[in-house]
């Protein structure tokens, strides 16, 4: 069987810079910058206050309603400030902010085994939401969120994204390498938690050897599998991951579908280690896998980092910029966005720090649209790009949204294969904000 779905393209996946390379567990930052808004949902409230001595994994906010989680220390030291700083993205939120007292030291309880074989499923997700656990594949939804679907949602399969389609990342690959048994047993517990007789774990096949060590794993388990997908950008989307894995079709995002609509629950591998620690290790949210790659670093390294360190350590630490960088991008080159300060720290959401030349940093002076039908022919969500750019070009937002403008992942594939380089993931974005705000005053 031929595991993908239709539309999408391959672009130079340049995972040859960091797959070799080990995860490395990255010094302790100095000051750690902690944002307390660090999923989707609810901003979480701090429950510290300036001055309190804190400790690895103690909590430092609470969740702000069901869709939210809370944030954790990521070292131990003094509360400096709590104040608003900047993102990578540019936006200022309100983080606290923690000065290393250079011990280290755990908060009671953390990093403690616990014999969770006899948890139920609401146990499960109450572990899974005091560890502040958040997607890891980019979203950074709630977990315990996405396990409570409505009772009436029977859920048939649990699929495990090891698929990072997106070009030069490769924390989930060296996962998969490194710690494939408990990012099983983080599906074991994410298929207890929703009641799913079935797991999959879909991976590309540019990744030979995590679907090597996976398959042996899990060979002698009847109720899950390994499938490996066929390499194909962006097969990491829930709608295509879902179609590629079961032949299922999840509703339009416009009408509210989500894959739990079509019997499945998807989620990354990193998250479903991060849901083994939080259950079996009493472990929170406190640290990640970051690849820092591209052409234009020294050294392209995979760290084990912690939340609030400064972009700028990880960077030094991979030996520094080249001459030739010209752009530096929070995440990948497809879906990332471009650093706005390079002091901006980590977040739960944060898998990369692509490093680019200009030669390959897609500097383009944007051309007149050539009608040549690229851009339909590759979109994942059967759309008509260059129609819908058009019309949110001309503000014809009701119009943009009726050719199916709110359904756009906005993964930018289209915007790739363009040759005359429309900028169409830009309008997109535009249009959307420009629908909600109409709804809004509605």
């Amino acid at each position: 069987m031929k595991y993908t779905f239709k539309g999408g393209y391959h672009p130079p996946d340049g995972k040859e810079f960091s797959n070799k390379m080990p995860i490395e567990k990255m010094p302790i930052p100095k000051i750690a910058a902690i944002h307390l808004t660090q999923h989707i949902g609810a901003p979480s409230k701090a429950i510290v206050n300036i001055g309190d001595e804190v400790k690895v994994g103690q909590p430092i906010s609470e969740a702000g309603g069901f869709v939210s989680v809370p944030v954790h220390a990521s070292i131990s030291g003094k509360i400096k400030a709590i104040a608003k700083i900047t993102d990578a993205a540019g936006i200022k939120s309100d983080a606290v902010i923690i000065e290393s007292d250079g011990k280290d030291e755990m908060f009671p309880g953390v990093g403690v085994k616990v014999d969770y074989s006899q948890f139920s499923a609401d146990e499960i997700k109450k572990k899974i939401s005091a560890a502040g656990v958040a997607g890891m594949g980019g979203a950074r939804f709630p977990t315990h969120v996405k396990l409570s679907p409505p009772a009436e949602k029977k859920i048939d399969f649990v699929i495990l994204n090891g698929v990072e389609c997106e070009p030069y990342l490769t924390a989930d690959d060296r996962l998969m390498q490194e710690s494939p048994d408990t990012i099983i047993e983080g599906l074991k517990l994410i298929m207890k938690a929703v009641n799913a007789p079935n797991g999959i774990i879909g991976i590309e096949k540019n990744k030979p050897e995590s679907i090597r060590i996976m398959k042996e794993k899990t060979a002698s388990m009847q109720n899950i599998k390994v499938i490996d997908l066929e390499v194909k950008y962006p097969q990491g989307g829930e709608r295509q991951l879902v179609y590629a894995a079961t032949g299922r079709v999840v509703p339009a995002a416009s009408t509210g579908g989500l894959p739990m609509d079509a019997g499945v629950v998807v989620s990354n591998v990193g998250t479903a280690n991060a849901v083994y620690e939080a259950v079996a290790l009493n472990k929170p949210y406190y640290e990640r896998i970051v690849s820092v790659t591209g052409e234009s670093i020294s050294n392209p390294k995979n760290l084990l980092v912690r939340i609030g360190t400064p972009t700028a350590e990880l960077i030094e630490y991979a030996g520094g910029l080249k001459e030739d960088v010209y752009k530096v991008i929070n995440g990948g080159p497809m879906m990332g966005a471009a650093m706005y300060a390079m002091d901006a720290p980590v977040h739960k959401g944060t898998s990369g720090i692509l490093c680019l030349s200009k030669e390959n940093a897609a500097v383009y002076e944007e051309q007149p649209c050539i009608s040549c039908g690229k851009c339909v022919s590759v979109c994942p969500m059967r759309l008509l790009p260059t129609d819908i750019q058009i019309n949110v070009q001309y503000k014809k937002y009701e119009e943009a949204e009726k050719l199916g403008l709110m359904d756009c992942i906005e993964c930018g594939t289209c915007a790739y294969v363009c040759p005359a380089k429309r900028n169409l993931v830009h309008y997109f974005k535009m249009g959307k904000a420009k629908v909600a705000e109409m709804k809004r005053k509605k």
